[in-house]
């Protein structure tokens, strides 16, 4: 959920990247934290426990005229990668306002990305949201390995739905596609803040 601080004239959105494990996701947060100038962001932050991490930053974007007179703020989360991590999971996920959910290209991840799917909508549920009402998007990752599904399959499998999800083709450890993505969500997510105000 979208925080408004009107004596800053400041909106704060919250992105959580979503997946399996060693899908892309902390590499995904890594090359975007690179490219964004150090003046516009903060700390690469690792949230850590003994059984799992949780990484996070925010930035400023250089310039958005999304909403007028205000300054639009990002966080950008990853979830823990095991699903037996669900805890951590639901408290990243919760008051989110988009999510990129990432998927592992390879045939052999295709059980772990259907796995985290389902557990993405059951958190959702738990917390009284839904991907019908909640801005998201597809990294269809790691396009650059052999033994990559096509992506007639990934959109079989993922995105057959009655509403098509945009996808996003990606080789996040090359940084292709990894800025395309945090668009795409963040577009979506600044045009659903505008519809609700």
């Amino acid at each position: 959920m979208s925080l408004i601080n009107y004596a800053k004239k400041e909106i704060q959105f919250k992105i959580v990247y979503y997946g399996c494990g060693l899908c892309g996701k902390t590499t995904n947060l890594q090359i975007i934290h690179d490219r964004v100038p150090a003046k516009a962001k903060g700390n690469l932050t690792s949230l850590a426990t003994s059984q799992d991490r949780t990484l996070f930053f925010d930035f400023l974007p250089l310039q958005t005229m999304a909403i007028e007179g205000y300054t639009t703020k990002f966080q950008v989360y990853t979830v823990p990668g095991q699903v037996k991590y669900n805890s951590t999971r639901k408290l990243v996920l919760r008051n989110c306002d988009g999510v990129v959910f990432c998927i592992d290209s390879q045939q052999d991840k295709m059980p772990e990305n259907l796995e985290s799917w389902e557990n993405l909508k059951e958190n959702l549920a738990d917390q009284n949201d839904s991907l019908n009402q909640m801005p998201h998007v597809l990294q269809y990752n790691k396009r650059d390995l052999p033994g990559r599904l096509p992506k007639a399959y990934l959109d079989f499998a993922l995105n057959n739905g009655e509403h098509r999800i945009p996808t996003f083709m990606a080789a996040a450890v090359n940084g292709k596609g990894v800025l395309e993505t945090l668009n795409g969500v963040a577009k979506l997510v600044l045009q659903d803040f505008i519809d609700k105000h």
